[in-house]
């Protein structure tokens, strides 16, 4: 079953519990079954059968407002949180864990390296659709799913959750989706030179994410915010760890 974190201030509604199983196939059916097991935690999440504004659900690290919102779809593994905006103001406290960043990293660079000494476009097509899907579908995230369910809990990395946007890390992986993607086909089309060079942009850009720190399509999309094209609402946290722009 999913698994909803509560907030202190609201743990007088649901008997003390800090985290409370619901079921549940989407973000609103998650909460309409925490509220159904907890009726008086109903009128402070929501108000005329809508989410109050001051309330936030994050998925993970992601705030549903910046996915499909309450119809977000979950899965028995997904684990959800209610944060309350910060003093009372509109702005969530938002966070993104790094670990689980270095790991989809260390993984693209991996496989895309064994995919270029082997000269397999098959490994680059695998890479290519799950960066895809996992921009698409952040719970589908073939490598963060490794890194959530293995190696998190296994204490082989340590999470490294800092205040952070997530909108850009999700550009980015969407970025390195379309790079590989045309590298596959350039393999496919006999074009290996064009291929393989795609192949090692992205390498050296993961790279550069995963021993530097420094983000390339965090990078864009901020550049992108400020010449104010639709589509990337998103400013800097000032009190971001990583310099993205």
């Amino acid at each position: 079953m999913a698994t909803i974190r509560i907030p202190t201030p609201l743990r007088p509604y649901v008997q003390g519990n800090q985290h409370v199983s619901v079921t549940g196939k989407t973000v609103q059916e998650a909460l309409a079954d925490l509220t159904t097991q907890y009726p008086d935690l109903a009128p402070h999440l929501f108000s005329d059968g809508k989410l109050r504004s001051f309330v936030n659900v994050f998925l993970g690290e992601e705030d549903v407002r910046y996915l499909n919102g309450v119809e977000t779809e979950i899965h028995e593994e997904s684990q959800l949180m209610i944060i309350p905006s910060i003093a009372g103001g509109s702005e969530a406290v938002r966070n993104v864990d790094h670990s689980a960043i270095r790991t989809n990293q260390a993984f693209i660079i991996g496989l895309l390296l064994i995919a270029f000494v082997t000269n397999l476009w098959p490994i680059v097509a695998f890479v290519s659709a799950v960066l895809i899907i996992g921009t698409i579908s952040l719970e589908a995230g073939l490598f963060k799913r490794i890194y959530r369910h293995i190696l998190k809990p296994a204490g082989v990395i340590k999470p490294d959750v800092i205040p952070d946007n997530p909108e850009p890390h999700r550009f980015s992986q969407g970025l390195g989706g379309a790079f590989t993607l045309a590298a596959t086909i350039a393999l496919l089309l006999n074009l290996p030179i064009l291929g393989w060079a795609l192949v090692w942009i992205v390498i050296v850009l993961a790279a550069l994410n995963l021993f530097v720190g420094f983000c390339a399509g965090c990078f864009v999309y901020y550049q992108l915010n400020r010449w104010g094209i639709p589509g990337f609402s998103v400013s800097p946290l000032p009190d971001t760890r990583r310099e993205h722009a």
